[in-house]
């Protein structure tokens, strides 16, 4: 049967979306499935199989999570510390800067480059640069604090100060990307606007509560969810930036994702591991379908 070329053009639109399709089965849905599964079992990672325990792998972590110093607690701990500090902060920068970059014309392209390569350079780079501002010593802050007159910091090597130095380096490796989104919003809001509220006689501050957040508000709540569960998830910064790897010192900057690989690859306790997992694919589920539901708003345009 000779085939017309709308029916070529749907065949091939098909055969497109099934390599998508078995790309996100094979390397999205099959883990997670298999991590629901190890979930309930007493998996032995070298055997590849393990018994059936039911909720134990639970019971284990929600007893973990009542013990003083517990690396499961102060894991959850910091990662919602994570979650409170990096997303307004990152959120506030980025329209901050994405509204200086919007009203200026003199080398707005260079400006725009400049604020989003951090955001596509690998993050063990990221990490190892700011290792190496951040060392005790001989690193550059705390030779420019010396030369100030001033007190050098521990940074990554104190617990009071790990997890907000790692928290800095996060929100200004991935500004450039909510820096790009925000000036795509800011361009897509009619200029007519600011004039009517100029004449009007409106000033910049209620020009932009009456007119520019309001219409923001699915760009805001776009990268709301996508900061959410990028800081949920904090594992690379973490892992290259703390003490030893290890979440440190004394697990003041672990993350639920550090605890996942720790376990299940240094200690070869996958059910446990697995159980974290999915613990945590619920609390990004649950915070998702809440920030949706919360700071979604219809705006008339």
């Amino acid at each position: 049967m000779k085939l017309t070329l709308r029916r070529r053009q749907v065949l091939w639109a098909y055969a497109f979306l099934a390599v998508s399709l078995v790309f996100f089965v094979v390397i999205r849905w099959y883990p997670t499935i298999l991590a629901f599964n190890i979930s309930f079992r007493d998996w032995n990672v070298f055997q590849n199989s393990g018994p059936w325990i039911g909720l134990q792998n639970y019971q284990d972590i929600w007893e973990d999570l009542f013990k003083q110093r517990s690396a499961v607690r102060a894991a959850f701990f910091n990662t919602f510390r994570y979650v409170i500090i990096g997303v307004p902060v990152q959120l506030a920068l980025g329209l901050m800067v994405a509204m200086m970059l919007n009203s200026i014309v003199r080398a707005a392209g260079f400006f725009r480059a400049a604020y989003f390569i951090p955001y596509v350079t690998s993050l063990v780079a990221v990490a190892f640069v700011w290792n190496w501002l951040y060392a005790p010593q001989t690193g550059l802050i705390n030779q420019i604090l010396l030369a100030l007159g001033l007190p050098m910091q521990g940074f990554t090597k104190s617990p009071q100060q790990a997890l907000y130095s790692i928290t800095a380096v996060a929100i200004w490796a991935s500004l450039g990307f909510t820096v790009i989104i925000f000036l795509a919003g800011l361009q897509q809001i009619p200029d007519v606007y600011y004039e009517a509220a100029q004449i009007d006689g409106a000033g910049r501050w209620q020009m932009f509560w009456r007119i520019t957040l309001p219409l923001l508000n699915p760009v805001i709540v776009y990268l709301s969810v996508l900061q959410t569960i990028a800081f949920l998830r904090m594992f690379d910064l973490v892992r290259n930036m703390s003490d030893q790897g290890q979440g440190g010192p004394l697990n003041s900057s672990t993350t639920v994702v550090l605890e996942v690989y720790k376990e299940g690859f240094g200690s070869y306790n996958m059910g446990y591991a697995a159980a974290l997992t999915v613990l945590l694919f619920f609390v990004i589920l649950l915070i998702t379908i809440f920030q949706l539901r919360v700071l979604q708003r219809r705006v008339e345009y």
